[in-house]
């Protein structure tokens, strides 16, 4: 209940507690049930990671067959899937009798790679899709997997709780996330007698005995020993010769990106940013997932039009992390993450924004485009913690590709900072104190940061005047989070690419 009636936020999703009783009726195949606020509908054992460990993967297993042979089963609105982090896994479940208690609970292994955590569970049966959007539920997805970013895991799922493998099944059985798994049972055997999780849940010793029974240094040699040429399908690729790489135009995964597009030996000089307009106003907390996603494109998106353009049918859609060797995917899937929440659209939610000169509602990649015909430059407003989260390239080659020349925050977080700096992009942080609500900036304006010139030095103070439609002129000092000489030259070169290659000419 805390998360759900939590204020809206990282970890709070706003429900009164008179809505947490909110229910649909559910038919699916054979099956009737009920879903509600908290239901489990994707329950992933994936992750790199995670499932690489034998103490949580026997662990999971050993907890599978307690609680099948007390008679405990998934709930029938549930979405199961293992995905281990290597194939020794497989060998040593196999080896400890444990994969048919797994498989008895639909914990089938569907493959070896990057799975839920990166939004390839796949879609939800219409009917539990339908029913949640109907219902207007905040659903839940437990994984064992190391993101949860908003919109990552599945569109149809708000709330995404990482968890061990052992609780991955546990919740599973539950059903639901609004439980106690303390005090509360997880399940009724068929006698009607009631199960917790205490009582299903193997010991530490138990773990031991079956990793000393069941795994052997043999099973990784045998695994890791033909790791590069295994694979029939990777190896049947046809590989062009040549020295250098033979682009195809016709690819819709992997293009030639523009970042050296008429460059030049010699550096060319500090270009001013006036007349700028806001692309978006970002709010606290703002992810490098919120800004560039890495999981499944969604219906109607510029991403998903480019694709269908280039005779790419849904099925075939991936994600943008698979995609992230085409940059126009990439560019267009940039502020896409569909729970994202622009100010300037009064917290709606989705990749959207106001095309300023039309007043015009626009998916975001469509509005930078125009402004980038029109010879606007674009600033991004932002609050504190921007670009939080992984270490993404994309949320910084993304917006440069977007035409957005700087982002105005209140602070950084240090990775996407440099990586900004990197792709040429002016971070500038508001002065303590400051924000867009406390200067009274809604986006609307049009921006000049004055005092960009050929003198820049790093952490120096520029002035940015911001003109309202109405003419009213607000004026505010910020720091360029440009923090090293370093930096300064890679900004001016255009970024580190640049820079790296008119040094690798010269």
């Amino acid at each position: 209940n805390k998360a759900l009636t939590a204020p809206v936020g990282p970890q709070g999703f706003g429900l009164e507690k008179s809505e947490l009783d909110t229910e649909i009726e559910v038919t699916y195949g054979d099956r009737n049930f009920t879903l509600k606020h908290g239901s489990v509908v994707i329950a992933a054992i994936t992750s790199c990671t995670n499932t690489s460990n034998p103490s949580v993967m026997i662990g999971a297993g050993l907890l599978a067959k307690k609680a099948v042979e007390r008679g405990l089963d998934v709930k029938p609105w549930v979405k199961t899937s293992m995905a281990p982090g290597s194939k020794v896994v497989t060998k040593y479940l196999e080896a400890s009798g444990l994969t048919p208690y797994l498989e008895a609970l639909n914990f089938h292994t569907v493959g070896y790679g990057c799975t839920t955590c990166i939004g390839n569970s796949g879609p939800l049966p219409e009917p539990i899709s339908r029913a949640i959007h109907a219902a207007d539920l905040v659903a839940a997805s437990v994984l064992s997997g190391n993101r949860n970013f908003e919109g990552r895991v599945s569109p149809d799922v708000r709330a995404n709780f990482l968890a061990s493998p052992p609780l991955v099944v546990a919740y599973a059985i539950a059903g639901t996330v609004n439980i106690d798994l303390v005090n509360d049972p997880i399940g009724y055997d068929p006698n009607g007698q009631a199960v917790y999780l205490h009582e299903i849940w193997p010991s530490q010793e138990e773990v031991q005995s079956e990793i000393r029974r069941s795994l052997n240094p043999s099973m990784y040699r045998e695994q890791y020993a033909d790791v590069f040429t295994g694979n029939p399908e990777w190896n049947a690729v046809d590989v062009p010769g040549g020295e250098l790489f033979a682009w195809d135009a016709a690819s819709t995964y992997i293009q030639e990106p523009p970042f050296f597009q008429n460059l030049t030996q010699e550096v060319p000089p500090v270009t001013p940013i006036v007349g700028a307009r806001v692309l978006a106003v970002m709010p606290d907390s703002t992810t490098t997932d919120h800004i560039s996603p890495a999981g499944s494109i969604a219906k109607n998106s510029p991403a998903a039009s480019y694709l269908e353009g280039h005779n790419v049918e849904r099925s075939e859609w991936n994600s943008y992390g698979s995609r992230r060797g085409n940059h126009e995917v990439m560019m267009r899937g940039t502020f896409a993450n569909i729970r994202i929440k622009n100010q300037m659209l009064d917290g709606e939610e989705g990749g959207y924004t106001v095309y300023i000169p039309a007043m015009e509602k626009l998916a975001i990649w469509d509005a930078a485009a125009r402004y980038m015909d029109d010879g606007t430059p674009l600033i991004v407003l932002a609050g504190k913690e921007y670009g939080t989260g992984s270490s993404r390239d994309w949320a910084a080659k993304g917006v440069l590709l977007q035409g957005v020349r700087a982002v105005i925050a209140e602070s950084f977080e240090r990775i996407h900072r440099s990586n900004l700096v990197g792709m040429g992009v002016l971070p500038l942080q508001f002065k303590a104190g400051d924000s867009a609500q406390s200067l009274g900036l809604t986006g609307f304006e049009t921006f000049d940061i004055i005092g960009l010139t050929e003198e820049m030095a790093p952490g120096q103070e520029y002035t940015v005047r911001a003109t309202a439609e109405s003419g009213a002129v607000t004026e505010f000092k910020v720091i360029s989070r440009i923090d090293t000489p370093v930096e300064v030259n890679y900004y001016k070169n255009g970024g580190i690419l640049q820079t790296v290659l008119r040094r690798l000419a010269a």
